[in-house]
């Protein structure tokens, strides 16, 4: 199996900050590709793993965030302090360690959601006996 950097220079193609191009050229060549080395992605961003960890457990530290949230600890650092920015995050002192608490009132800054709140976000992802359908929109009557 190939690495990267072998996969690259086997294909004759330029790495982008998104994954390959030119990966449809190798297909159509019979050039067969482990696609476990293309970066992966998901449907949730990190900021919102970050917020997710977070309401998991308030008193994790950043590594057992970042663990969580499947990130570097230098990203859920600067996640952090995003959210924190922003208001949705609190961060207070209990002894040596940070404790994160979450402001569910606040509106979830994605237009798909319309005025879905934290809370929503919440109840759908950490609550265990919510329906999935609280994040849609109302269809028009």
């Amino acid at each position: 199996m190939l690495d990267n950097s072998a996969l690259t220079r086997h294909l004759g193609m330029e790495t982008a900050s998104n994954g390959f191009r030119g990966l449809r050229q190798a297909e159509a060549r019979g050039v067969p590709t482990d696609l476990s080395t293309l970066r992966s992605w998901t449907f949730i961003t990190s900021h919102a793993q970050v917020l997710l960890a977070v309401a998991h457990n308030p008193d994790a530290s950043v590594t057992e965030i970042a663990e969580a949230a499947e990130i570097t600890e230098r990203s859920t650092y600067r996640i952090l302090a995003d959210l924190q920015q922003a208001g949705y995050v609190r961060r207070t002192r209990k002894g040596r360690q940070n404790r994160y608490g979450i402001n569910r009132e606040l509106e979830l800054r994605d237009p798909t959601v319309g005025q879905g709140l934290v809370r929503d976000l919440l109840k759908l992802a950490v609550e265990e006996d919510v329906e999935g359908h609280l994040l849609l929109r109302p269809r028009p009557a």
